[in-house]
């Protein structure tokens, strides 16, 4: 499938944090400036703009801190039922890496049997968005105590945009800050709710799952809520213009149609 863990690299970043193998692979960087180049466009045209380069190096450590957390979110949760993990990062997001199981996470692709009880598998799933949403959170209180308004879910759509006050306060003198704040708070919030729609394997797929299978569901049943979810993503993602989310979904439809279509299935 598109979405899966890259080969390793001389060109990755490796280092440990919280016992964790953390390994960002070049593609990162690249899929971090393709993402973010119109939106640095859109501030380098303001006035006082620091410039296309720092701004578009704000995006990727914004990105890079965001998508981290997110991911210790799983290893933490996996690491509470026993299990250790690695964390990779790369151009479609981020993988919390079992070791005594397959690819896990944000924008993963494998598909193996779980060794852990849905409940488990649900709590686990939850943790890295839950993380992620609850860091851009925080940004928010701190920016909304200090009077300023969050115009960075002014770009995200309803009813995220529509959050009361939200949108209320002073605007930021800086272009820096200004960009600093939007570049964590949107692609936090976007990313944590993308991972929440219930298409296997993102995490609100594995959500989906866990609570079928804890409610005593055939494994015919999620797939078959994945596939037209997914389907149903694919047709808004083309039908909007939105080229990366309907290829994004129609990879992952027909990846779930493939496992439903197998010879083996759990």
């Amino acid at each position: 499938m598109l979405l899966q863990q890259p080969d390793e690299s001389p060109y990755d970043v490796n280092f440990q944090l919280f016992g964790f193998p953390i390994r960002i692979a070049w593609t990162f960087w690249l899929g971090a400036a393709v993402f973010g180049w119109s939106l640095v466009q859109f501030f380098d045209r303001m006035e006082g703009s620091p410039g296309r380069l720092p701004l578009l190096l704000l995006w990727a450590l914004c990105m890079l801190f965001s998508i981290l957390i997110h991911e210790l979110g799983h290893a933490f949760a996996f690491r509470q039922f026993g299990v250790e993990s690695s964390v990779v990062l790369y151009h479609f997001g981020g993988l919390a890496v079992p070791r005594t199981t397959n690819n896990y996470g944000g924008f993963a692709s494998s598909f193996a049997p779980p060794r852990l009880s849905p409940a488990a598998e649900l709590w686990i799933a939850l943790a890295g968005p839950l993380a992620q949403l609850a860091s851009a959170a925080v940004m928010v209180a701190v920016v909304k105590a200090m009077g300023y308004s969050v115009m960075a879910f002014a770009l995200m759509p309803y009813p995220l945009s529509s959050i009361p006050g939200i949108l209320e306060g002073n605007d930021f003198e800086s272009v820096g800050l200004f960009a600093l704040v939007t570049f964590y708070v949107w692609p936090s919030v976007i990313w944590a709710v993308l991972n929440l729609i219930p298409v296997f394997p993102l995490d609100g797929g594995r959500i989906m799952r866990s609570l079928v299978m804890m409610g005593g569901g055939q494994t015919d049943t999620w797939l078959w809520i994945s596939m037209i979810v997914g389907g149903a993503c694919t047709a808004y993602g083309f039908s909007s213009g939105n080229m990366f989310l309907g290829i994004l979904f129609l990879s992952l439809a027909v990846g779930n149609y493939q496992m439903l279509q197998g010879p083996t299935r759990y």
